[in-house]
């Protein structure tokens, strides 16, 4: 469904009790399969290199060191691992089970279970982020007056989540890839985050499009490998036999990788402001 007004869609009927949502994630999403050995903190990128590959995109690299932050769906913990070895005080919240394991080894602080504001301190963390998060959010709103209170005044909150107004869903259209359903809840157009924000006390200050180069190479495999209804994914589920056109539209998608074409493509959408990851920063009045 589209808002007709500011272009907010959503996906209707989607509704999840608690439990469900931490099913959903804990038992099918792709976590499940990794273990200790597979984690590894964030690190610090810059130059060209990073520039290149869209490393910006990613709310984490947006908060500076030594500071509290809270991060919100921290999936595997490598955003908490790379704000902790930047002497950050660093929280985290996430419904995907399997986080476990990786909190009780490097000792993390993270609250196992969908995101409920009064579990954490009024006006505590300096920056609050939302990775890829906003989207899954059953209320958005809600969410939103939630970390208005965890903020300290002046505090802010970084957000990532796909641009449905952008080139890719143009484009792709019902293959776009980041539809997701039914993970995928809400995607907001600046308007639509502009509005939110202003009815929980936060300013949208910066708007904008910055996309990973790693997503068009995702979509085009996604072209020759969308399942019918009902059926698993071969390449989200890594799993099943690819046909001689699926493997030919992997290789061509690895070429293009490779040769930083999608590289080029992606940061040529961004300048326009037609990228498909949009990022967004609020502040606390």
């Amino acid at each position: 469904m589209r808002c007709p007004e500011c272009g907010h869609r959503f996906l209707q009927g989607a509704t999840f009790s608690d439990a469900q949502i931490q099913t959903l994630y804990s038992d099918y999403y792709p976590r499940r399969s990794m273990g200790p050995e597979d984690y590894r903190p964030n690190v610090e990128r810059s130059g060209f290199g990073a520039w290149l590959d869209g490393a910006r995109a990613s709310a984490f690299r947006w908060v500076p060191p030594k500071v509290t932050v809270l991060d919100i769906g921290c999936g595997f913990g490598q955003a908490l691992g790379y704000h902790t070895n930047r002497g950050c005080e660093a929280w985290g919240v996430e419904s995907d089970e399997n986080i476990r394991r990786i909190a009780d080894l490097h000792a993390f602080r993270v609250r196992v279970g969908v995101f409920k504001s009064e579990d954490f301190p009024q006006d505590y963390f300096d920056v609050v982020t939302m990775d890829q998060v906003i989207e899954h959010m059953r209320d958005p709103i809600d969410t939103l007056a939630g970390v208005q209170r965890v903020l300290k005044p002046k505090g802010i909150a970084i957000l990532s989540t796909p641009n449905a107004s952008g080139w890719g869903a143009r484009v792709f259209r019902q293959r776009w890839i980041n539809w997701h359903a039914p993970y995928h809840l809400h995607f907001f157009t600046r308007r639509s985050m502009q509005l939110a924000a202003s009815r929980v006390g936060l300013v949208a200050e910066s708007l904008g499009t910055v996309t990973s180069s790693e997503w068009l190479n995702y979509q085009w495999i996604h072209l020759a490998t969308r399942p019918k209804p009902g059926q698993p994914s071969k390449f989200w589920a890594n799993n099943g036999t690819y046909s001689s056109v699926e493997r030919t539209v992997y290789r061509i998608a690895t070429l293009l990788h490779r040769t930083k074409l999608d590289h080029l493509l992606t940061r040529l959408f961004d300048a326009v402001g037609a990228g498909d990851s949009q990022l967004f920063s609020l502040r606390r009045c």
